[in-house]
C-alpha cells in the first residue's frame, strides 16, 4: 500500500499531523508512506522512522505551469490512498488528481467531490490528547481496523545534535545545577504575540522567585523584537538571560529546548515542539485562537496554559471570529500577567527544586 498525507501548513501543525505515521505504521508495517509539507517545515520532522518520503511544497509550486507539473508528478506515484489534513482547494486538487481510490479529508461543502471520505472537524475531545490530536486519528477510520485514540507527536533528534547543543551550553557558562528555560518572545504573526512588555513582567516574575537561567527563542531577523523584551526587563532579570544562545536553525533550536525544564511563552509552534520533546509548557495563548483546539495534553502541572477567555468569558460571546483576530491587540491589553501570576508561580515552582 501506497500513502500519501498532505499538511500544508506551519510547522506546529506538519508536527502534529506526523503522528498519522506512527498509527499506520502500526497497522501496515510494510506500507509507503509520503508526507506533502512546505520545505520550511521539513526539519520538524527529520528522522522520524516512520515517513518514508518527504515531498517538498514551496511558494514557486503555487503557480500555475508549476503546480500543473507537480500534479502530474503525484499522479505518476500511483498512490492507493491520500489523506488531506490541510483540506484546502489546492490540497483538494491534488488529491483528485492522483486518483487515489481512496481520498480522505475534512469536511467542507465546496469540496466534497474531491474526496470518498470526509469527517466534521467538530468533535467533543474524549482524552486528554485534545481535538487537534483526536480529529487527525478520526481520518484513518477509512482504512484501518483499530485506529488509537490519542498518539503524541514526537521529534527524534540525532545524538550529534544533542552533543554540539550541549556543548553550546556548557560554554556559554549554562549551570546544569539551575532550572533552564526556553522562551517563546514571539508568536507567529504580530496578532499571536503577548505584548513585549508584559512578557518582561513575566520573566521578572519567574527570575524573583527563581534560580531560573533563560533562553529566547527567535532567529537573527526577529532580534529586534527579542531586544524589546529584554530591554524591558529588569537588571537582575537582564542577567539571567542568555540572549546570544540561541538556535539558528530549527534542528538546533529543538536540540537546545531537549535541555530545558520547560518551555514558557507565546502559544504554538514551539510549544507544541516542546511537547514532543517530553519538555514541560506554559502556554500563553492568542485571544484569536480558541484554547480547547490547542492545548494539547494539558494537565495543569506539566502542561498549562492561560487564555484571556479563562478570565473574561464575556468578551467573546460579542465578538466573531474575524472580529477577535482584528481586536487581538485590545484583547491582549487587557490580559495583564497579573491575572495568571499565581498558576505560573505553581508551575515554575517544581522546577525550580
Amino acid at each position: 500500500m501506497k500513502i500519501l498525507i498532505i499538511q500544508q501548513k506551519m510547522i506546529g501543525d506538519v508536527l502534529t499531523s506526523s503522528i498519522l505515521f506512527e498509527a499506520l505504521r502500526l497497522e501496515y508495517p510494510k506500507a509507503e508512506l509520503h508526507y506533502l509539507i512546505y520545505s520550511h517545515t521539513v526539519p520538524v520532522i527529520a528522522n522520524n522512522p516512520n515517513i518514508d518520503k518527504v515531498i517538498q511544497f514551496n511558494d514557486n509550486t503555487k503557480k500555475a505551469l508549476e503546480f500543473h507539473s507537480f500534479l502530474k508528478k503525484i499522479r505518476k506515484k500511483n498512490y492507493d490512498v491520500v489523506i488531506d489534513v490541510y483540506a484546502k482547494l489546492g490540497s483538494a486538487i491534488t488529491s483528485k488528481y492522483s486518483e487515489a481510490k481512496i481520498r480522505i479529508s475534512f469536511d467542507k461543502w465546496y469540496t466534497h467531490l474531491f474526496y470518498t471520505h470526509f469527517f466534521s472537524r467538530n468533535i467533543e475531545a474524549k482524552t486528554n490528547a485534545g481535538p487537534a490530536i483526536e480529529k487527525r486519528l478520526r481520518l484513518l477510520k477509512p482504512i484501518m481496523k483499530n485506529v488509537p485514540s490519542e498518539i503524541k507527536p514526537k521529534i527524534f533528534l540525532a545524538e550529534d545534535e544533542k552533543i554540539i547543543a550541549k556543548k553550546i551550553l556548557s560554554e556559554a557558562g549554562i549551570s546544569n545545577n539551575k532550572p533552564l528555560l526556553m522562551i517563546a518572545v514571539l508568536g507567529s504573526s504580530a496578532f499571536k504575540t503577548y505584548p513585549s512588555k508584559y512578557l518582561a513582567e513575566i520573566l521578572d516574575l519567574i527570575v524573583e522567585n527563581s534560580e531560573a537561567q533563560l533562553l529566547f527563542n527567535y532567529i537573527p531577523s526577529q532580534i529586534e523584537e527579542a531586544k524589546a523584551v529584554f530591554n524591558y526587563c529588569n537588571p537582575k532579570t537582564k542577567n539571567a538571560i542568555f540572549f546570544d544562545v540561541f538556535g539558528k536553525n530549527l534542528r538546533k533550536f529543538l536540540a537546545l529546548t531537549s535541555y530545558c525544564d520547560a518551555l514558557i511563552g507565546n502559544e504554538g509552534g514551539a510549544i507544541n515542539m516542546a511537547k514532543a520533546l517530553n519538555v514541560s509548557t506554559f502556554a500563553i495563548f492568542s485571544p484569536s485562537v480558541p484554547k480547547e483546539n490547542w492545548n494539547m495534553y494539558e494537565n495543569g502541572i506539566t502542561n498549562v496554559s492561560v487564555h484571556i477567555k479563562d478570565y473574561h468569558p464575556e468578551l467573546f460571546n460579542k465578538y466573531s471570529a474575524k472580529e477577535l483576530k482584528q481586536k487581538s491587540k485590545e484583547l491582549y491589553n487587557l490580559f495583564q500577567p497579573s491575572y495568571f501570576e499565581d498558576k505560573l508561580l505553581n508551575f515554575i515552582n517544581p522546577i525550580n527544586k
